[in-house]
Formats: C-alpha cells, structure tokens, sequence
C-alpha cells in the first residue's frame, strides 16, 4: 500500500496548449492517504479517467510531479508502480478457469505455488467465487466476471493501490448493490488504498470515506458525503449531488437581505460579513429538502405557485414557482401541500450564498 501525492499535476492532450482550456486536468494538487477509500465523482468529459491514468502511468502528465510514498514515479509505466488497475470492461483470461485468472498475476512474478493456492482460495472467498474456481471464465455472467477481474487485482497483497474506472457500468441495476457492499467490505478487511471513478454519486457516496468531485479538469471539492451534501463548496457540487439537485437563484445583496426579483431573503450574519467584500454573479442556494413549504401565510414567507406534486412514496417532491424561478422542495410523505399557493421559507443555516459559482464560507 501507499500514499500517494499529485504535485501541481496538470495535462493536456494538445502538443502546445494555447490556454487553460486546452487542459483535460488543471492544477491537481491532492494526497491519497494509505488506506483511504476514495471516489473521483463527475460527469463524462471531467478528467476522472484521465486522473486515475496518471496516477496508474498509463499516462505521463503534462506538468507535475507523481509521488508514492515519497518517492517521484511520475515517467514509471504501470508496471513500475506496483498498482493494480480494474477497468468498465472485465479483463479476463475466458479459456482460462476462475482459478487460473486468479493466479496468473502471481504466476506472473514467480510466487511459489503453495502460496498461490492459499491466495487464491482467500480472495475467491472474501468474492464469493469459491463454488466457481474450476468453471471456465467464459460461461460465466457479467458480475461474476467482474468480481474475478476485481480478484485478480487484490490477490496480490503487495499493490500499493488499487485503480476502479466504472467497474460497475456494464452490471445489471440490480447486481450493482451487491458487488458496492462487497467493496466495502473488502476494504475494510484488507485495508488497502482504492481509488474508484465513477459518474454515478450513488455508487461514489456509498463506496467512499472521501468522495473527490470534479468539474471541468478541477478537483472542485473533497469531502465526506455529509459535508458535499450539506456544504458544497462549488455550484456544480451543489447541482450534481442530490436528487434532485440544489435550487438556485441569482440576487443582490443589501445588508443581510438577499433579493431576488424582489422578494427578500434573509441571510446568515456571518455569511453577509464574509461575502462584504465579494465582486461577481451572486447567487443562493438551498437544498430541497431544506426549502420549507407552508400552506399558510407565515412570517418571512414568500408566497409561490405550486406548480406540481410527485409523490415519491416515502417522500414528496413538489416544484414551486417563486419570482421567476423554478424552485424544487422535497417534503414528508405526511406533509399537506398547498393546492394552488403557498409559502416558502428560507431556513438561515441552508441558505448558502455562492459569489461565481464558489461558495462564500470562512
């Protein structure tokens, strides 16, 4: 295992990057702790699978340095760094047995064979692949093929990390939850360094301690799920995380008052002193199920037309009209909603103010 630190990373596929655009990742400056379970989180076009290719070797970064445990890899390929890398697509042996994929990368480097039985037989049971050892590769469906290629990656005790590029993509909807619990345990058996890529914020927010999101070749926030959920650091954190996503609304700001086409909105006292000295697009943003929706006149509330209920069963998401904006609450399945009109509140604590997209905080 190892940790693993990003220097002043940045890359691009151009052979004479004109501007900050022409870059696929810009600025990565970030550490891997020795085994952290991580998630790179963002849309297709990011950077995620571009990140994790530098940190593997399989590609050489424009600047920066790579360093495992210290140590610069930054020009070593794949197989100078001792990782191992699972991909969207099982890599397999398919006239091989389940056993044989399974042992060929210690085969590989010439461990005896007792110690590759023993292996083998520990990770085929941590997969639940046991039954399936003497099966060849082939006939087998598309999770246990993963689960194998995931085996020939942690059969090796000696990787300093482990690499996920959407291991879960081509998995039926309903096996997924199975194979992202067996993840989970398997790192917290073995306690080893994973490092997994995904669009997918269900499978990042289940699977990581800390969740990395980017945006546009930035890494633009990294936290736990709670503090992405409660405190995005940027707007595009804000949008992509949660369902559904963080309603915002452009306004002015006029002491603790924030007006938006006007209606006012009362802000946090610490977040108007932070935010005195700010120049750019404000905006507010609120998670839905911290926009409260009132059937009655209440003080500081501003009327809006509700527009449309969607029941959710355990919940409800109901979509407001509000000065122009399209606004989205998610209430309790027992909360009454108004038919036509209600009022809204703006709780001061999950009211966050962002100044360019980027969050006005300490």
């Amino acid at each position: 295992m190892a940790r693993i630190d990003l220097q002043e990373v940045a890359h691009s596929y151009a052979k004479r990057p004109k501007s900050e655009a022409d870059y696929a990742l810009k600025r990565i400056h970030n550490t891997w702790n020795d085994g952290g379970a991580y998630a790179l989180l963002g849309p297709s076009g990011c950077g995620k699978t571009t990140l994790l290719n530098v940190i593997s070797g399989l590609v050489t970064p424009s600047q920066g340095q790579v360093l495992y445990n210290g140590k610069d890899v930054t020009d070593l390929p794949p197989e100078k760094r001792n990782i191992a890398q699972v991909f969207q697509f099982p890599v397999l042996y398919d006239t091989m047995s389940v056993f044989n994929n399974l042992a060929f990368p210690l085969r590989n480097r010439g461990v005896e064979e007792s110690d590759v039985k023993k292996r083998v037989m520990e990770v085929a049971e941590i997969l639940d692949l046991t039954p399936f050892l003497h099966r060849r590769a082939a006939g087998l469906a598309a999770d246990a093929k993963q689960k194998i290629s995931l085996g020939r990656g942690l059969v090796r005790s000696d990787v300093a990390a482990i690499l996920f590029d959407e291991p879960l993509t081509v998995i039926d909807p309903h096996l997924k939850w199975h194979l992202r619990r067996k993840l989970k345990e398997i790192h917290e058996q073995l306690k080893l360094t994973l490092i997994y890529v995904t669009h997918d914020q269900t499978e990042a927010l289940t699977f990581a301690d800390q969740v990395m999101v980017m945006y546009e070749g930035e890494l633009v926030q990294i936290g736990t799920p709670q503090e992405l959920f409660e405190n995005p650091q940027h707007k595009f954190v804000g949008f992509f995380i949660g369902s559904p996503g963080m309603n915002f609304l452009t306004c002015t700001l006029e002491g603790n008052i924030a007006r938006v086409d006007g209606a006012n909105i009362t802000l946090d006292d610490d977040t108007v002193a932070l935010a005195q000295k700010a120049q750019g697009k404000m905006e507010i943003g609120i998670r839905p199920m911290y926009l409260e929706v009132h059937s009655k006149s209440i003080q500081d509330g501003i009327p809006a037309a509700v527009t449309s209920v969607e029941d959710q069963g355990s919940f409800k998401i109901v979509t407001v009209n509000m000065a122009g904006y399209t606004l989205r609450a998610r209430l309790p399945e027992d909360q009454a909603v108004p038919s036509n009109q209600g009022w809204l509140r703006f709780p001061k604590q999950w009211t966050k103010l962002f100044v360019d997209g980027r969050l006005v905080h300490k």
